[in-house]
C-alpha cells in the first residue's frame, strides 16, 4: 500500500454513557476519550485505516467525519468480543490487524506507529499496560487467525494463547489507559505541562 499504511486498527469503543463507570466522569467527557484515542492512531504512521465500532449513535457521527476512519456500527452493544469480531469481519484478510482499545486518550502517534513496526515481525503480538496485567494493543499478520483475551488479567492470557509480547517503555503513551479518575487528573496535568 502507498507509504507502507497497511494497518487496519480497530478501537471498539462502549457507548458513553455506560463505558468507564469507575471513571466516574460525565458522558462527553468519556465520549471525547475514545476519540481522543482514535483521532492519534489515524495519525500514526503505517496505518491504513482506524476502524471505530460502536453502538453509541454520537460517537459514530463524530467519528465519522475523522480523516481515515471508517465507523462499522452496532445496533446495540454486545461486548468487546462480538464487536471485534464484527469489525474484523469487514477488513480484507490480506492485511495486518490490530485491535487498540479505546481509552488511551494520551496517545501519541509516533509510539503506536513503532510498535506496528515491531508487530510486523510477529504473526501474533500484545502491547500490556502500565500495570503489566492488562493489555492495550493485539496485532496479528495478514492471513493469520485473530486471538485475544481482552478482560482481567488479560496480559497472562494473551501470552498463554501464544502472542509475542512488544516490549514498550513504560513512559510510552501506548501504555498508559485511563480507567480511573486518578489516571485522569494525571493525563491532565501531563497535557498541561506538555503545552507549557
Amino acid at each position: 500500500m502507498r507509504g507502507g499504511r497497511r494497518w487496519s486498527v480497530i478501537v471498539p469503543l462502549k457507548p458513553a454513557a455506560t463505558g468507564k463507570s469507575r471513571l466516574g466522569a460525565s458522558e462527553a467527557i468519556v465520549r471525547s476519550l475514545g476519540l481522543a484515542t482514535v483521532r492519534a492512531a489515524s495519525r500514526a504512521a503505517g496505518v491504513h485505516e482506524v476502524v471505530v465500532v460502536t453502538a453509541d449513535p454520537v460517537t459514530a457521527e463524530a467519528a465519522v467525519g475523522m480523516p481515515g476512519v471508517r465507523v462499522v456500527r452496532e445496533v446495540a452493544p454486545r461486548g468487546i468480543r462480538a464487536a471485534i469480531a464484527s469489525a474484523l469481519a469487514t477488513v480484507p484478510p490480506g492485511r495486518p490487524r490490530a485491535v487498540l482499545l479505546g481509552d488511551l486518550p494520551g496517545l501519541v502517534p509516533a509510539d503506536l506507529a513503532g510498535v506496528l513496526r515491531d508487530a510486523a515481525r510477529h504473526p501474533r503480538s500484545y502491547v500490556a499496560d502500565a500495570a503489566g496485567t492488562g493489555t492495550t494493543l493485539v496485532t496479528a499478520a495478514a492471513g493469520v487467525a485473530w486471538r485475544a483475551a481482552f478482560g482481567r488479567a488479560s496480559a497472562s492470557r494473551h501470552r498463554a494463547l501464544g502472542l509475542r509480547r512488544i516490549r514498550v517503555p513504560l513512559r510510552s503513551s501506548l501504555r498508559h489507559d485511563v480507567d480511573t479518575p486518578a489516571q485522569l487528573v494525571r493525563l491532565a496535568r501531563s497535557s498541561a505541562s506538555a503545552t507549557i
